[in-house]
């Protein structure tokens, strides 16, 4: 019987998943091709043989997913599934109909389908779209389950775009381990808070073993979601952060839909900063789409280690990449640490911007007027740094999660500003965690 031809489309992490759970050992599907977007220099590469297993014993082949057309005709494909998130639904349906026009089925895989059987109870983080907060709940639910005498692992969504042969399972306990496997910016940002108090992460391609070594050493495992994607693992408890700076995100985005409609617990995060319409809003959409879930209000606790740095000084604000770029904010926790500690002006970073800094303003032009922490590899790092550098400004205020000195050499002041989950009535989430764990 002649094999379904498949492409899977993607941006170097679910799509990975996706092949790992649905074809990799599947004989009835020849996967002749894995296209990418999103991430810059993840394509022209190939999905090692080591990984895809044995019906691939050459690999496949990962192209830039502008080639889809031409792969579809060459190779007579049966099936396109579509393998990233946070995306509008505007955007899956306008790439389901160019598909569907170039001959082949456009096919979204159910959630339930890729989630992996934990042998340990599992805590899921997810959102409605990248930038709502997981990172901060991830680490509150850190601490509450210490709190509780829990060992708790986190299991952090793929961000594998080196070698992915080398990056197929990867363990980060302290700084040091950063630098051994060689992360990105958008890594660091996500594994450093972590590391710094104290918490093993588990990242990678292939999280079937992932899963097998994480929960050897842990009696929780904390699903720490990325972008608005749904949960690896199958999830205990499943919690969902929405944000009202974007209200009706939560109804419009693939996957972070799926994940308002899942979730056990809703999280309508940064309520001190949002117009309170828009709280209200997102809370009606609580109440009639996922009636059933819990629902728990919390601030985004902004902090600076120096604010006195900040006062009367024209800054420069750098933010969380991925947030002002796929995220699609305008600013986050360093505009409002900036405001907040009178800062006598915002520098806008464009008319410095170098080489692919100044390509992600033309991609994103959100994000101008703030810098996004773009660093995936030394070139571009080195044009982030010659960026801060250039801009005429006082103090670099640093939204990002990481401390830029680690990576690059500013030639001005940095105030770091951090930022933590707090709930405006304390103990639901407590609540929601001592239910599933038996406490």
């Amino acid at each position: 019987m002649k094999r379904k031809q498949v492409v899977i489309m993607g941006a170097a992490g679910r799509d990975f998943h996706n092949f790992n759970c649905l074809f990799r050992n599947e004989q009835a599907y020849e996967v002749v091709a894995i296209t990418a977007a999103q991430i810059p220099n993840i394509d022209d590469r190939a999905y090692p043989a080591a990984l895809a297993g044995e019906l691939y014993p050459r690999g496949v082949p990962i192209h830039p997913e502008a080639e889809l057309e031409e792969i579809i005709r060459k190779y007579g494909v049966d099936e396109v599934w579509f393998s990233y998130s946070d995306v509008s639904h505007q955007y899956v349906m306008e790439h389901a109909g160019r598909v569907t026009s170039w001959g082949a089925s456009f096919v979204l895989a159910s959630a339930g389908n890729t989630m992996l059987e934990a042998a340990k109870p599992v805590i899921a983080v997810t959102a409605v779209r990248t930038g709502s907060g997981k990172s901060q709940t991830t680490r509150f639910l850190a601490r509450l389950l210490t709190k509780m005498g829990k060992k708790a692992v986190a299991v952090r969504h793929p961000m594998p775009y080196g070698d992915l042969s080398a990056q197929s399972c990867q363990r980060f306990a302290e700084y040091g381990d950063l630098d051994l496997h060689h992360c990105t910016i958008e890594e660091r940002e996500e594994y450093e808070p972590l590391i710094k108090a104290g918490f093993v992460v588990y990242a990678g391609v292939d999280y079937h073993r992932i899963l097998e070594q994480a929960q050897d050493e842990a009696e929780v495992l904390l699903w720490d979601g990325g972008n608005n994607d749904t949960p690896f693992f199958r999830p205990d408890l499943h919690i969902t952060i929405l944000d009202p700076h974007r209200p009706g995100h939560e109804l419009s985005y693939y996957a972070g839909l799926t994940n308002f409609l899942l979730a056990d617990l809703l999280i309508v995060n940064k309520v001190e900063t949002a117009d309170p319409r828009n709280v209200q809003d997102v809370l009606a959409s609580c109440a009639r789409y996922n009636p059933t879930a819990g629902v728990v209000q919390c601030r985004s606790k902004i902090e600076v280690d120096d604010a006195e740095l900040i006062r009367g000084k024209r800054v420069l604000v750098v933010e969380d990449g991925p947030t002002l770029t796929h995220g699609g904010m305008d600013r986050g926790a360093g505009w409002f640490a900036a405001r907040e500690a009178g800062a006598a002006e915002i520098v806008d970073p464009q008319p410095f911007a170098v080489g692919s800094i100044r390509e992600t303003y033309e991609k994103y032009p959100n994000a101008r007027g703030i810098l996004p922490a773009m660093g995936y590899g030394a070139e571009q790092i080195g044009e982030l740094e010659a960026t801060i550098n250039a801009t005429e400004a006082d103090v670099v205020i640093e939204g990002t999660p990481i401390h830029l000195s680690r990576v690059l050499t500013a030639n001005k002041p940095i105030a770091n500003v951090s930022y933590r989950l707090e709930e405006l009535e304390p103990g639901a989430i407590e609540a929601a965690v001592r239910g599933v764990l038996d406490l």
